[in-house]
Parts: structure tokens; C-alpha cells; sequence
């Protein structure tokens, strides 16, 4: 084997790495790859739903014991209790798309252009609708509107702009300028850098603000029995009006239940529609 000698004298060999014992090169051994990050653990997917079963259960096997009187039974007869849970859950399903459809689009609009002068304007409105207590927001609703489902929807959705305008306009100014230059550099067009960098990289604070909407909707819509929206305020109120507790117990524990229940399914939610480039150990 040639060899060459360094400035200190010693040799220095230029050939083939050294064989192993089998005569074959020996090769480096591939880089380890990190594992891919978990998306859910088993607390976020077994301990919510797990005590959600736990207190409807309680809840029942109370009311089978319980000594209900004419008036509380008459009040949670005739399928009553589902109809106004099924009530609660379509004020809170509506009222968070309609809270989307305009949230997101306003907070993207916001960031464009010269609609960014615009932004503090937008954001003092929001605030002063959330500001606003909400029995007196509706209140003037019904005042204006009358009684009635559009009313209550209407003052929900209005409560419930801010969390998601602020977090999609607050997500999108979060963004990499040069990231986005770069973007732009490589010839894509305005309405690509938008949908296929600016919103994705928004994505996790956006959904953190539509998870808050889905609680503050749930919350909310309990007050549309005052406004003849119907939901689960009507048995709270009923309980509260008549001196029933087990009706009053009933309605505030199906709210707190199902108040759990949408945040639960919210935070599925977010973890599952994260970029998965944005995740630890990704």
C-alpha cells in the first residue's frame, strides 16, 4: 500500500477504507431517524371521555331515587330534557359556522392589502360585541327582532367573533416574512402563498380560537330561553322559577356535559388538522 508522509512523519494511506474480517468495506451505518411525534396520547383520548360517562351516570342513577314531585316530573315528561338538549346542540352548531364562515374571512381580509388599516377598527367592534354582557345583547335582539331562534343565534355568533377573528388575524401576521418571499420568489401566486403557507402555519392558532368559540357558544346558548330560543336554558330556568332542584340540577349538568363533551371533540380536533411539520419530533 502507497503512503505519503505527512509534515510530522507519519504515514498516511490513500487507498480503500480497511476491510473487516470478511474482506468487506465496511459501510457507515445510516443516520437513526427520530421517531415520528405521537398526535394523541391515551390521557387526551380516555380521561374526559371517561368521567363524562362517569357523571351521566351518577346523574341517573340520582334521578332513579330521587323523589320527584308532580311538578318536576311534568317538567322533565313528554321527551322534554331531549328536545332541549337537541335545541342546545343546534343553536351551538350553527352559531360556530356561521361564527367561521365570517371570522376567517374577515381576518384574512384583514391582513391583506390596504384592509390592514382597517384591523384596529374590526378588533374594537369584536371586542365591544363580546364586552357587551350577553342577557343584554340578547335582550336588544329581541327588542329589535323578536322572540324567536334568530334572535338567540344572532346574539351568539356575535359573541363569539373575537376568539376566532383574533386568533386567525394574529396567526397570519405570525408568519416568516422571509418564508413568505421566498415563496413569492419561486413564482407563486398570492392566493398559493395564502393557501398553501400562510393558512397551514395559521392553522394551530386558529383552531385554538374556534375551540373557545365552541365553549363560549355552549355557555351561551344556555340564555336563549330568554329570548324563546329554547336549549337547556329552559330547564334551568324552570328549575330556578319553580324551586325544583332536581330540574335545575338536571339542566346544569347536561350543559356542563355537553360543554365538556364539544371541547373534547375541539381538541381532537386541532391535534388531528395540525400540520404534522409543525409537530414536535415530526
Amino acid at each position: 500500500m502507497s503512503t505519503e508522509q505527512r509534515p510530522g512523519g507519519e504515514p498516511e494511506a490513500d487507498g480503500p477504507p480497511f476491510p473487516d474480517e470478511d474482506g468487506a468495506e465496511q459501510e457507515a451505518p445510516p443516520p437513526r431517524r427520530r421517531p415520528p411525534g405521537r398526535r394523541l396520547t391515551w390521557q387526551q383520548l380516555t380521561v374526559l371521555p371517561t368521567f363524562l360517562v362517569l357523571l351521566l351516570l351518577a346523574t341517573w342513577l340520582w334521578f332513579r331515587q330521587a323523589d320527584l314531585d308532580t311538578i318536576s316530573r311534568n317538567a322533565l315528561s313528554g321527551g322534554q330534557v331531549s328536545k332541549a338538549l337537541w335545541q342546545h346542540v343546534q343553536l351551538t352548531v350553527i352559531s360556530t359556522f356561521f361564527v367561521l364562515i365570517i371570522a376567517i374571512p374577515l381576518g384574512i381580509l384583514l391582513t391583506r392589502g390596504a384592509m390592514r388599516k382597517a384591523t384596529p377598527l374590526a378588533m374594537t367592534i369584536a371586542n365591544m360585541g363580546q364586552a357587551t354582557p350577553a342577557i343584554g345583547l340578547l335582550a336588544l335582539l329581541v327588542i329589535a327582532l323578536g322572540t324567536g331562534t334568530r334572535a338567540a343565534l344572532i346574539g351568539i355568533i356575535v359573541y363569539a367573533v373575537l376568539p376566532v377573528l383574533a386568533n386567525t388575524i394574529a396567526g397570519l401576521k405570525a408568519n416568516d416574512p422571509t418564508l413568505l418571499e421566498a415563496a413569492r420568489g419561486i413564482g407563486m401566486s398570492p392566493l398559493g402563498v395564502l393557501t398553501r403557507i400562510e393558512l397551514p402555519l395559521a392553522v394551530p392558532l386558529i383552531l385554538a380560537g374556534v375551540r373557545t368559540a365552541l365553549v363560549l357558544n355552549v355557555g351561551t346558548a344556555t340564555l336563549a330561553t330568554f329570548g324563546g330560543g329554547g336549549g337547556l336554558g329552559v330547564l334551568i330556568t324552570t328549575g330556578i322559577t319553580t324551586q325544583r332542584m332536581p330540574v335545575l340540577v338536571l339542566g346544569a349538568l347536561l350543559t356542563i356535559a355537553l360543554a365538556l363533551l364539544v371541547d373534547w371533540l375541539a381538541l381532537l380536533a386541532e391535534v388531528m388538522l395540525r400540520p404534522r411539520g409543525l409537530e414536535a419530533g415530526a
